[in-house]
């Protein structure tokens, strides 16, 4: 077993997806505005509305991406399985290998699509044991 606690952050790549809403909107859930006054501004949204999915992986020795979640028509859409494995094999990869990164792990949260059987063999094939995720070689922590 690897103790995470002895993973130096120089060999650890990091990534996740982020909503931002194309009217103004912001998640509250997930984002902290820090300010000293408050602002009282109100913003009224549709029930839906329009927003664009980022991607970028971090590293002490760079970042790759971002990456937006479009589909072939160039509109904005989600990410499912299948759209995330498409980034990882089309984007992600061909990035990666453009870095001396043999030693590198690669850590993600446990989001559906990130965990689904299919995802987690693809990153294996490129990072061996050196997956840290949800049903990966080394799990993610639980409630990080």
């Amino acid at each position: 077993m690897i103790h995470l606690s002895r993973l130096k952050l120089l060999d650890e790549l990091r990534c996740d997806e982020a909503h931002f809403w194309l009217n103004g909107y912001v998640n509250k859930q997930n984002c902290r505005i820090w300010s000293e006054a408050n602002p009282q501004v109100y913003v009224e949204t549709p029930l839906h509305p329009e927003k664009l999915t980022v991607w970028c992986a971090l590293w002490a020795g760079g970042i790759i991406g971002p990456y937006f979640f479009k589909n072939d028509e160039g509109h904005n859409v989600t990410v499912n399985g299948d759209r995330y494995r498409a980034m990882i094999t089309n984007f992600f990869i061909p990035e990666l290998n453009k870095h001396d990164v043999q030693e590198l792990w690669f850590q993600q949260d446990g989001a559906t699509c990130h965990t689904a059987r299919a995802t987690i063999d693809l990153l294996k094939d490129t990072f061996g044991d050196r997956l840290i995720s949800r049903f990966g070689p080394v799990n993610w922590p639980p409630r990080s």
